[in-house]
């Protein structure tokens, strides 16, 4: 399945699950469970999650490096600084968080079941082909980085 690596670009592919999830909601709304807190949950983590996005954008825009999740190879350095020294891919986990976010918008709890796959594909197709792209490129400097700080958190 080679060829879905680097194809669908990380955020496209965020809308996708979340249209995924309101589909889910939508198919099962007898499972909804609503909480009094639940809007500020989704509010909270969506804060938290675009803030992550913003300060990775930052970095690589601060490096003068690309920010296209398609084109490793164009990369022109290994940023290790600001928030890349706590996970080594801060957007797609700020991704990941906004789609936590929708599911606490969405209160609909069967529709955290996506995020998993979320995480799976993206391992799968965006971060190693990615990974194997930076390593070719930089070589030890970023195997050293990824000895370092996790792929996650």
């Amino acid at each position: 399945m080679k060829f879905l690596e680097l194809k669908i670009p990380p955020a496209l592919l965020m809308l996708l699950f979340g249209f995924l999830m309101w589909l889910t909601a939508q198919a099962l709304p007898q499972l909804k469970v609503t909480w009094p807190w639940h809007e500020w949950v989704a509010r909270a983590v969506f804060v938290l999650a675009f803030v992550l996005i913003a300060a990775g954008a930052y970095s690589f825009r601060k490096a003068s490096t690309t920010v296209d999740p398609t084109r490793p190879e164009k990369a022109t350095s290994v940023v290790s600084n600001g928030i890349y020294r706590v996970s080594r891919n801060p957007m797609y986990l700020g991704f990941l968080l906004m789609l936590l976010a929708f599911m606490f918008k969405l209160a609909n709890p069967v529709t955290a079941l996506l995020l998993p796959v979320f995480v799976v594909y993206m391992n799968q197709f965006q971060i190693k082909p990615e990974e194997r792209a930076l390593l070719r490129l930089f070589g030890k400097s970023y195997a050293a980085y990824q000895n370092q700080v996790r792929r996650w958190i």
